[in-house]
């Protein structure tokens, strides 16, 4: 029985270091595409990695802050655009 604790709280680690890579990169891709799906998906995913207990806490911290920078690119777009992100024709 203490075997299949120890094999679980591997397995749920790995999953927290998982969440916070994906965090981080889904952070990194926002600044550029998507910023308004992919910020607060970091911001989800860093937050719920350091609650698990992440071994790569730099890593949740770091896509919880792009995943905020991403909201904040968003937000100056929209009023340096004037609401508009796009202008066809």
């Amino acid at each position: 029985m203490a075997t299949g604790g120890g094999a679980l709280r591997r397995q749920r680690a790995a999953e927290a270091d998982g969440m916070a890579v994906a965090s981080f990169v889904l952070g990194l891709i926002g600044l550029l595409l998507f910023n308004l799906v992919l910020g607060p998906f970091a911001l989800v995913l860093g937050a719920l990695a350091l609650g698990r207990g992440t071994g790569r806490r730099g890593r949740a911290v770091l896509g919880m802050a792009l995943g905020a920078a991403d909201l904040v690119v968003l937000a100056v777009a929209l009023i340096g655009g004037h609401g508009a992100l796009w202008q066809i024709g």
